[in-house]
């Protein structure tokens, strides 16, 4: 749990050391800003520096993990299979990379296949903080203290859709018809990596309509909707993941106390948007889209606590959290108020952090305790059938 805390805080001051192209224009004179032009060669060469070094951190960490993650035993039996030719669910895009991984290295080396996808991750994510948000120091806070980039060590192949879902969300803010294609291009090459990705093709597109107070009622609908059909709604669920089928996860019974967490995030999120909805919400296309998709996400939450996989199509919506936050932070221009929304903000995360850490060697998490191969003569398994 230290090292944790560590990593998060090296990295957050480490992003806290970038400039956004907003914050280099934001000096106010022209003059000022000539003057100012001298250090942008060096702040960009920071700017640089500060990513390379967030990258290798978060890439390290994630790639030198062993027996982290609860589905980490489950994986490399997987990559076996896939390696063998045998019999896996898993979608054609992951086992692509797992064969040409595992025969570059001439062995099964399921440690290179973490590691790959540990960096494809944090590389996805990292651009998406740069390029989609006015800050990437909140946005990379909320990213750490939210608990996404830990939980990434957990089913690599759905955080890794994850991240090129919420990547592909740019295409919707400017929304035309080259922007659709771009964005459907996008989701259809993350679902080679984790179908479920599928799902926000409809859920983004009906937060993209400008709201009016009635879609509630279309929400409600959906609650009770989802409530009579009960049976229909865990059968499609278990055709995009069918490895949950006879497991006990479908078994026994869920409670909407199970995701107490992710809802409280989004009413918070919801909460913050309406204080700040004529600065922040009210002519922001993209800013409108987030609010909607936290909305969507508690309506999901409420009415769909019982289906084991209800976190799995939430955290599509939820994610955009890391966006949302930083955009309405900085569209704030009273500075008390401002003030006051960075404070609360910044207690929510880390009350949030800790609350995370605390459930993190739990099962369905098993992000703690930290191991590393680092420190083992020998692999974790040398053989498969060790299962």
């Amino acid at each position: 749990m230290i090292l944790y805390f560590l990593i998060a805080a090296m990295t957050i001051l480490m992003a806290c050391r970038y400039r956004t192209t907003e914050e280099f224009e934001s000096v106010p004179s022209s003059a000022a800003r000539q003057t100012y032009k001298g250090y942008t060669t060096r702040k960009r060469a920071v700017n640089a520096l500060m990513i390379a070094s967030i990258f290798v951190v978060l890439t390290l960490l994630a790639a030198l993990r062993l027996e982290v993650g609860n589905d980490y035993g489950t994986y490399v039996v997987t990559c076996h299979e896939i390696f063998q030719r045998g019999y896996v669910v898993t979608e054609p895009g992951f086992n692509f990379v797992v064969r040409v991984l595992y025969t570059l290295s001439g062995k099964e080396d399921y440690l290179l296949m973490f590691g790959v996808f540990a960096a494809a991750i944090v590389a996805v994510f990292l651009k998406v903080l740069r390029e989609q948000t006015q800050s990437f120091a909140w946005a990379f806070f909320m990213f750490m203290t939210m608990g996404l980039y830990y939980r990434s060590f957990n089913t690599v192949r759905y955080y890794f859709a994850l991240a090129l879902a919420t990547f592909a969300i740019r295409y919707l803010v400017d929304i035309n018809r080259e922007n659709i294609f771009r964005f459907l291009l996008v989701i259809l090459f993350a679902s080679l990596f984790h179908k479920s990705v599928l799902i926000v093709i409809p859920m983004y597109l009906i937060a993209r309509i400008p709201w009016k107070k009635w879609a509630l009622i279309p929400l409600a609908v959906f609650g009770v909707a989802a409530a009579l059909l009960r049976n229909q709604i865990m059968e499609i669920a278990l055709k995009l993941y069918p490895s949950y089928n006879d497991t006990v996860y479908i078994e026994e019974a869920h409670t909407v106390i199970e995701n107490a967490a992710p809802i409280m995030g989004c009413l918070f999120m919801i909460f913050i948007s309406i204080i700040c909805y004529k600065e922040a919400i009210k002519d922001r296309a993209d800013n409108r889209m987030y609010l909607n998709m936290n909305i969507m996400a508690v309506a999901l939450y409420l009415s769909c606590f019982w289906l084991p996989l209800v976190t799995r199509f939430a955290y599509y919506l939820t994610t955009v959290q890391i966006l949302l936050i930083p955009n309405i932070i900085c569209s704030i221009r009273d500075d008390r108020k401002k003030k006051y929304i960075q404070a609360t903000v910044v207690a929510f995360c880390i009350l949030y952090f800790a609350y995370f850490l605390s459930q993190a060697d739990q099962e369905g998490i098993r992000v703690l305790p930290y191991k590393s191969w680092l420190f083992y003569e020998h692999r974790w398994l040398n053989q498969t059938d060790t299962f």
